[in-house]
């Protein structure tokens, strides 16, 4: 029996939601927070668990339908929809592990070194209702049941999605499957909801429930709403993952030594799904003279058509591709085609440019921006120069930076990767910053533009945006949250700082 690859569900709201209803989702989320903070972890865990469970068994029909309302290749969304499985199971075992709540008992110490110490014990506890915006380019790995909404539960917080327009049908969907799961798992009402259109997100973003905002998008829309979540009367973390220009700098020991394989793994990454992820290279930085220009043409040449997300997006690459390419001072090392079809999806083929380091800072502003899309800069510099300082010139924050050295180079590039660690969330060294490992040391995020606030989308760190401390001081134990109990019901590790200790101080 073939698989259906349509909605077999009543979509859980509908395209436009009415005033009453956004309240409604809210006071939902609201309600549900004390309950589903109470959760001993293992219930929260098993949730997640039978969420991936979930998505894992409708695999045929969720990539279908994200096929037809993205245009990404089917092997790149089964890749994707196993991350999403992997990332839950993930954060079910952060939280099992118990460790993120870093709890910390001082005992009550009379004799303590500044003086009577009272008996204080500190935990992380879940900031409340979640409220997060669907990203178009990852529509499993950062959209309805994506890192964001994952890390908010995990944490313990009810989480409204707010779907991104680019795949409605999927994004009900999965909806649905995730409703499903968490309430077979006896999660509370309210833990989960999707809304969809703008006005709806607006609210919710300025509603009193919502207690912290995650966001993966344009630098424009992301400035918006971070903005709004700042003005409220009473204003709420934002975080916000925006754009990146990933700089890659070529040593020129690396472009002796392997000059050809960097090009030609650069044109790759660049090309990767059809250039719409936020960690593609940008811009590749090499010595002047360097000879690649045949190769990066040919390349370019071998790589296939690739319709790109929706029209808005192929409208916003035609648009960014015409103003670099009008630019003084740029060349074209391969002009991708671009054709545009009667429903407005937009087709390309890769267009690599290059410039110097002096055009580069004569004309920054129209080429240092993000091109969402299969475009790149090639930027050559000349013998002697400071690859920290340029960095640091012309590249505020970055979600990644990357360095290929030459085999003899090790130790003196000590001091370039501590620039690039003070401009970027991600240091690579003879790699490619495309394929974000999902992994408890990975870092997704940097300083602004890249992200609105400091923290990762991705790894188990993601986890700390949706909690903050709380301490209790002399609180009687059977009024104490379990994880601060001496009896420690919930099994977490405690840290404990005994009478006397200070004696060593």
């Amino acid at each position: 029996m073939s698989i259906p690859t349509t909605p077999q569900v009543t979509p859980p709201v509908p395209a436009a939601m009415a005033p009453a209803d956004v309240e409604a989702v809210a006071r939902a989320a609201q309600q549900a927070a004390p309950a589903l903070a109470a959760l001993p972890p293992r219930a929260r865990a098993a949730a997640l668990r039978a969420v991936a469970d979930a998505l894992g068994s409708h695999a045929d029909e969720l990539v279908g339908l994200a096929a037809a309302e993205t245009h990404l290749a089917d092997a790149r969304l089964r890749g994707e929809l196993n991350r999403t499985q992997v990332q839950l199971r993930l954060f079910a075992r952060t939280i099992e592990a118990g460790d993120y709540l870093d709890v910390r008992l001082d005992a009550a110490d009379p004799g303590f070194v500044l003086g009577p110490r009272p008996d204080l014990r500190r935990t992380l506890w879940p900031v409340g209702p979640v409220l997060n915006f669907a990203a178009s380019n990852f529509p499993f790995a950062f959209s309805v049941a994506g890192g964001d909404t994952v890390a908010a539960l995990a944490a313990g917080c009810p989480v409204v999605v707010k779907a991104h327009p680019g795949h409605p049908g999927l994004s009900r969907r999965v909806a649905a499957l995730v409703t499903e799961a968490l309430t077979a798992a006896g999660l509370p009402a309210g833990t989960f909801s999707l809304v969809e259109g703008d006005d709806a997100g607006r609210a919710l973003l300025a509603h009193p429930a919502v207690r912290a905002a995650a966001f993966t998008g344009s630098t424009r829309v992301g400035r918006l709403l971070a903005d709004a979540a700042a003005a409220r009367p009473d204003p709420i973390p934002f975080y916000g993952e925006l754009g990146s220009l990933n700089p890659v700098l070529v040593t020129p020991a690396a472009l002796a030594e392997r000059g050809e394989e960097i090009a030609r793994g650069w044109v790759a990454s660049v090309s990767g799904s059809a250039g719409q992820l936020c960690t593609k290279p940008g811009f590749l930085l090499v010595p002047e003279g360097h000879g690649l220009e045949g190769v990066v043409a040919e390349a370019a040449a071998a790589v296939a058509e690739h319709p790109l997300l929706n029209p808005r997006v192929g409208a916003g690459y035609v648009a960014r591709r015409d103003v670099v390419l009008g630019t003084d001072g740029v060349t074209v090392l391969a002009e991708g085609a671009v054709a545009t079809d009667d429903d407005g999806t937009v087709r390309a083929t890769p267009t690599l440019v290059a410039t110097d380091l002096e055009a580069l800072r004569a004309h920054r502003d129209p080429v240092l921006e993000e091109t969402f899309g299969p475009f790149a800069v090639l930027v050559t510099y000349p013998a002697g120069t400071d690859l920290g300082a340029v960095v640091g010139e012309l590249f505020a924050g970055e979600l990644t930076a990357t360095v290929h050295r030459g085999s003899g180079e090790s130790g003196e590039l000590a001091g370039l990767l501590g620039t690039l660690g003070r401009h970027a969330g991600r240091v690579l060294v003879d790699g490619w910053p495309t394929g974000v490992a999902v992994t408890p040391a990975m870092q997704h995020g940097g300083p602004w533009p890249a992200t609105t606030s400091d923290g990762t989308s991705v790894g188990t760190a993601a986890i700390g945006r949706f909690l903050r401390g709380v301490t209790y001081q002399d609180a009687p134990q059977d009024a104490l949250p379990a994880p601060l109990q001496d009896g420690n019901p919930w099994g977490v590790p405690q840290a404990r700082s005994g009478v006397g200790e200070s004696a060593h101080w």
